[in-house]
């Protein structure tokens, strides 16, 4: 990742002033500890990180990459004749009344906004984010959780806001993500780069305009706009103005550039899982190990 990764991209536990920081102290104690393992499994898969794969792979030989994981158990499923359940492992109650709501609108029209389940927004923030929406023109299904306002002093929302998401907008509490990225309407993720939404959103193929919060993510935003090209990184700014460019950059001025990447990449995700793919193969071979790790 040399001549890649910028300091912001990295995560906070390792942006740290002090060395002997314990937070940064725990994290280099847990890494060292890791390559004593036997073996790792990792829910990504060759195609999407292997370069890096290559490099832990010399300080731990049994890696197993079997991801996208989601998407790997269906179709092993469905291989088998099993119908997947697809139980949702969401902690908030799924509200399904925007299924009907982008039923009425036309293929790749709605930008979805989603922050993630513990993602923090000031009420500052907050309104830059909405501002920014309503005034790119653009369709839009956020996600707003009931706690994810800080500071929330329960003022009336500006008059411009309100009649601008009544026109194109839909706001509600949570959704069930993967049906939500698989409709036909769905054009944009605007997501907080949490990996099991990026894996998701590069299984269907959709791309992303990425508002990293902490840890993991704001590395994946950074791969999503520098590496796979699927979309912007537009962390450590929160300006409508900025937004609003975005979100119109993305849906419309690059949108099939983005979508024909994006599209190439879960093309991809799909072959890794099939038989014979890259993932595939490397679960065969993680419970061979498994089993022979048992014997032993």
């Amino acid at each position: 990742m040399e001549g890649l990764i910028r300091r912001r991209d990295i995560g906070g536990f390792c942006r740290v002033d002090d060395i002997n920081d314990p937070g940064f102290q725990t994290i280099k104690t847990e890494t060292k500890r890791t390559t004593k393992a036997k073996a790792l499994i990792l829910n990504t898969f060759e195609d999407l990180e292997g370069p890096i794969l290559d490099q832990i792979r010399k300080h731990i030989p049994n890696l197993y990459s079997i991801g996208p994981l989601h998407a790997h158990l269906k179709a092993r499923l469905e291989l088998k004749g099993i119908e997947s359940s697809n139980h949702s492992s969401s902690f908030w109650e799924e509200d399904r009344s925007c299924m009907a709501w982008l039923d009425s609108h036309p293929e790749n029209s709605v930008i979805y906004v989603n922050f993630g389940s513990v993602t923090l927004l000031t009420k500052d923030e907050l309104l830059e984010f909405w501002y920014g929406l309503v005034n790119s023109g653009q369709r839009f299904l956020w996600v707003i959780r009931p706690d994810s306002i800080i500071e929330n002093d329960g003022n009336e929302v500006p008059i411009e806001l309100d009649e601008g998401t009544k026109a194109r907008g839909y706001m509600l509490e949570w959704v069930p993500q993967r049906d939500v990225l698989a409709h036909r309407a769905i054009g944009v993720f605007f997501t907080h780069s949490g990996w099991n939404s990026t894996l998701e959103s590069i299984c269907i193929g959709i791309p992303m305009l990425c508002w990293a919060y902490f840890a993991d993510q704001t590395t994946n935003s950074r791969f999503i706009s520098e590496v796979w090209k699927m979309g912007f990184d537009i962390k450590d700014t929160c300006d409508r103005i900025l937004i609003e460019k975005m979100v119109r950059e993305i849906m419309e001025v690059r949108r099939d550039e983005f979508l024909e990447r994006a599209r190439f990449m879960a093309t991809l995700a799909k072959k890794t899982i099939s038989d014979g793919g890259d993932s595939y193969s490397n679960l065969d071979g993680l419970i061979e190990f498994l089993k022979s790790t048992i014997i032993s």
